[in-house]
Formats: structure tokens, C-alpha cells, sequence
């Protein structure tokens, strides 16, 4: 018997060093860096349609982070991330050649874009990672980003660096990895597919399910349906003003998601307009998103679809302010 406790004891106690071990070893090391990528060399060509469709997309993502308050995107700091992962500042991506992406290729642009990874093999952990955003779309964003609008002109201003925090180094150097280059050709699907067409939008264009979903640390950009809680809410975001706000539930759970609180056209003013079927505005950090209303539509269409989640996020968001 003792012997059987002193072996416990010696593999509780390994066990222990083992992990406080790994802890100070990713405080140290903080975010990873990898091996320079091999990218193929492309160009992508510049066309009036990828350019309006290239400045849609940078609305919903590029000026929705990168933009500072002159509206240049030379970066900011995310202040609507939970304070978990850190002070987290995004990157300068106007045209400017020494802080900016003036020198990056439309070949390199593309492979970080889709895999989070850097020419150099650095890595962007926070950054989403547009896996399954279509080939044309994701074009359209790098011709956009090459363009003569405002706000991508080159800035000499250089973002601060992140305070990447322990929880971030530490899934950095587990859970958050590049993401593969994709082997084949993405397509966006036939329009007249309304769900296919939905779930494009809403997974592939929008990365809706990144905040609508319940943990952040536990996405499958591969696969989106596979996240935690997809599309039932609750992760946990900022408003404005530092207050706790959680993620909506987008599940047509009758109870507890959109089911009965929104009509399909109320949808469409809530993605566009942020606009609550009461009248009243949608909170931060949601913002309008510049969709068709047939693209909104889709959406909600693609939504009746997904595995309803029973999850109360007026009452979460309660507790978490009774909690302050």
C-alpha cells in the first residue's frame, strides 16, 4: 500500500514539474516563430468588381480592426477583446514599405492571409485566419489593399507592439497553430443555393461564427461547424466603455435564440443597420456589415439549419455585471 502511494506521489509530483515546466517555458518563449514558408509567386489582377468587392469585405474585417482614428489603418489597440488574451494592438497594413505591407508581395499577402503566417515565419495567433473564404473574394481584398483608397495609403506609423498574456502564449504553443495552405481551388457557391450561399457568407465571408460562438480558444477554422457552441453565443466581448457583453445566440432555439425574436427581414436590418427589431441600436462591438439584403437573407436561411443551442445570454451578461 505505501508502495502504491510513494508511486503515486512520484508520478503526481512529474506530472506537476512536468507542466509548471511547459508554463515557464511558454512565458519565456512567448508566441512561436516557424520556418520561412515557401509561397508560391502570384499577381493578382486589379478590375473595378474586385476593387467594390474587395472594399466590402475590408469593411466587415480589415477597417473593422486596423483602423485608427484618422480612419488610416495603421492599427489599434483591440480593446473589445476579453483581457485575458492581453493588450493586443493590430498591425499597420497601409502601403507604407518599412511598417506597413508596401513591400509584401500579392503571393505572401495571400498565404498569410489564409494561414496566419508571416514571410518571415512569424505568427499572428489573434489574427483570423480566412481558411475557407473564397479564392476570388480574398483577391479582391489584396486589390483592394493595393488600391488608391484613403484608408490603406501609406502611413509611417508604426503599431505597438502586443502584450501577448499567459493564456495567449500558452495557446500559442499548443491549440493555435498556421493554419494549412489550402490544396484546392474555393469557389463561392451558386447564389441560387440559398443555404450553400448562406453558409458562405456567414462562415467563409463574414467569419460570423468566430464571436458567435461560446469560446474563442476552441474554433475550428477548417471547419467552423465543428467550434464550440457554433452560433450559440456567449463569448465574452467589450463594449465601449470596458463593460462585459457576450456574443448573441444566433440558434433558432426558441427559448433562447432568434427564433422567435427576429423575422427574417428584422435580420436583415439588424446585419445592415445594427438595428434591433424594437427600434433600438444593436451595442458594440457589433457593427453594420455592408451586405446585400439577399446575402443577410441567406444567412438567416443557413441559420434555421444549425443545431439549435439553449443558451441564455441575457442572463449571462447579469451575472457577469453582478459579478464587477
Amino acid at each position: 500500500m505505501k508502495k502504491a502511494l510513494r508511486i503515486l506521489l512520484f508520478v503526481v509530483g512529474f506530472v506537476v514539474v512536468a507542466l509548471l515546466g511547459f508554463i515557464s517555458f511558454a512565458a519565456i518563449r512567448g508566441v512561436p516563430s516557424y520556418d520561412a514558408p515557401v509561397i508560391q509567386d502570384i499577381s493578382v489582377n486589379a478590375s473595378p468588381a474586385r476593387l467594390a468587392r474587395g472594399a466590402k469585405i475590408a469593411q466587415m474585417h480589415c477597417i473593422a480592426c486596423h483602423a485608427d482614428e484618422n480612419k488610416q489603418l495603421t492599427g489599434r489597440q483591440l480593446s473589445d477583446l476579453p483581457s485575458l488574451f492581453g493588450t493586443i494592438y493590430s498591425m499597420n497594413i497601409t502601403q507604407d514599405k518599412t511598417v506597413g505591407i508596401g513591400n509584401w508581395t500579392d503571393g505572401e499577402l495571400y498565404y498569410f492571409l489564409r494561414t496566419g503566417l508571416r514571410k518571415d515565419g512569424s505568427f499572428a495567433p489573434i489574427m483570423p485566419k480566412f481558411a475557407t473564404m473564397a479564392d476570388e473574394d480574398l483577391q479582391s481584398v489584396i486589390v483592394w489593399l493595393r488600391s488608391g483608397e484613403a484608408p490603406v495609403q501609406a502611413v509611417a506609423k508604426e503599431a505597438p507592439k502586443s502584450d501577448f498574456s499567459l493564456f495567449s502564449k500558452l495557446l500559442a504553443n499548443t491549440v493555435i497553430k498556421p493554419l494549412p495552405f489550402p490544396e484546392k481551388a474555393i469557389l463561392i457557391p451558386d447564389s441560387t443555393n440559398e443555404l450553400a450561399f448562406g453558409r458562405y457568407v456567414a462562415d467563409g465571408l463574414g467569419t460570423c461564427y468566430v464571436c458567435h460562438s461560446a469560446d474563442f480558444t476552441k474554433q475550428n477554422p477548417l471547419h467552423p461547424e465543428l467550434s464550440e457552441g457554433y452560433y450559440g453565443g456567449g463569448n465574452e466581448m467589450k463594449t465601449a466603455d470596458g463593460k462585459p457583453i457576450f456574443t448573441a445566440n444566433l440558434t433558432f432555439d426558441e427559448e433562447t435564440g432568434i427564433a422567435k425574436k427576429y423575422t427574417k427581414q428584422q435580420f436583415i436590418q439588424a446585419v445592415k443597420a445594427c438595428v434591433r427589431p424594437d427600434g433600438g441600436l444593436i451595442r458594440g462591438p457589433m457593427f453594420p456589415h455592408q451586405l446585400t439584403d439577399y446575402e443577410a437573407g441567406a444567412i438567416f436561411e443557413y441559420l434555421k439549419t444549425v443545431p439549435k443551442i439553449k443558451n441564455d445570454i441575457a442572463h449571462k451578461e447579469k451575472e457577469a455585471l453582478a459579478a464587477k
